[in-house]
């Protein structure tokens, strides 16, 4: 029965947030995200058809959660995106390094799996999620403490999407680090429950499009970013210059 609730409780509030985000017209600004929700909601609505099928619903599961965590990932590459939009230097920056990590996850992930005893869809999948969702929490982190550190306000909508991103997947690191991963224990409960107090944190930041405020004080975050890029280049020309001279030698 209290799966029911929360199950239920879940496909509302996302039906919910998808009709806000297209009367508001968020939708069109955050298409990933508002696409994430959609698929989730989908998703939460097929499981709940096939729930009763032992054949075909572990299927169905384990085979989504896959695209559901490649999704998941592109929310924040367009959190960054939307956030440093007005510092395209250090948004591109930003972006190659998620880049970086994000593929980084995937091959310890990959080799975890390599060195567990092959392709399991159960265990494959938490393998690939622990080390997804751990780079999406250093993601959000590293976010949040850049908007602290240079005083850059956050506004409304940016605030939701980080506070309700931010606590489920928090939570689902723990729950994929020190939890069992079957079972309706306690903590099977909690992360339900706390995926609704996301919904519901996200309902009541994206109401309505806020445009971010700007900053009181100039932000040098893209004056650094051009010397940082340019002591890059600086020491890539030294560099090639070496390997040209090691090379005639």
């Amino acid at each position: 029965m209290l799966t029911q609730l929360i199950w239920w409780s879940s496909i509302a509030l996302e039906i919910a947030l998808l009709v806000r985000g297209l009367r508001s017209q968020l939708a069109h600004r955050l298409p990933i995200f508002y696409g994430y929700i959609t698929f989730v909601a989908l998703l939460d609505i097929t499981r709940f058809l096939f729930q009763r099928n032992s054949q075909v619903y572990p299927g169905i599961y384990w085979g989504t959660e896959f695209l559901a965590l490649a999704i998941g990932s592109l929310v924040i590459f367009e959190i960054y995106k939307v956030s440093l939009a007005a510092y395209p230097g250090a948004a591109r920056m930003a972006r190659n390094a998620l880049s970086f990590v994000f593929l980084t996850a995937v091959a310890k992930g990959l080799a975890d799996v390599a060195t567990s005893g092959g392709w399991q869809p159960a265990s494959t999948a938490l393998q690939m999620e622990r080390a997804l969702r751990t780079v999406q929490a250093a993601a959000i982190l590293a976010l949040v403490a850049l908007f602290l550190v240079y005083s850059i306000p956050f506004g409304r909508n940016l605030r939701g999407i980080l506070l309700g991103y931010g606590l489920f997947i928090g939570q689902r690191v723990i729950v994929l680090t020190f939890m069992p991963p079957q079972g309706h224990h306690f903590w099977f409960y909690a992360y339900s429950w706390v995926y609704v107090v996301t919904l519901l944190v996200w309902l009541a930041h994206l109401w309505s499009y806020e445009r971010c405020p700007q900053p009181r004080i100039a932000v040098p975050l893209e004056q650094e970013y051009q010397t940082i890029a340019a002591a890059t280049q600086r020491r890539m020309q030294a560099m090639r210059v070496y390997v040209r001279k090691a090379v005639r030698l």
